[in-house]
């Protein structure tokens, strides 16, 4: 099962029950303090969500690791690709 799979599998989880809860169609009388707090959990799951990804994508960008000696081979590469151009009449 691709990983796609398994996250449609459990929203469609998630949703079906979210849904059978908040339409009654279980039969069980839940508390309104229950229903007040069914009704918007999508969107708080959703928000959530947001704060994990967003939280990650700083993380990831606070802790990069630079690769120097990459970044001097990609410095050279790109002087000898000057110079071949150079060579071959094309002015920078």
């Amino acid at each position: 099962m691709t990983k796609l799979a398994q996250w449609l599998w459990g929203l469609a989880l998630l949703g079906s029950t979210w849904a059978a809860l908040t339409t009654g169609a279980l039969g069980l009388e839940l508390p309104s303090s229950c229903r007040e707090v069914l009704w918007p959990l999508p969107a708080y799951l959703l928000v959530s969500a947001g704060c994990y990804a967003l939280g990650t994508v700083g993380y990831r960008v606070a802790t990069f690791h630079d690769c120097e000696d990459a970044a001097r081979e990609l410095q050279s590469q790109i002087q000898e690709a000057r110079a071949d151009l150079a060579r071959r009449g094309l002015r920078f």
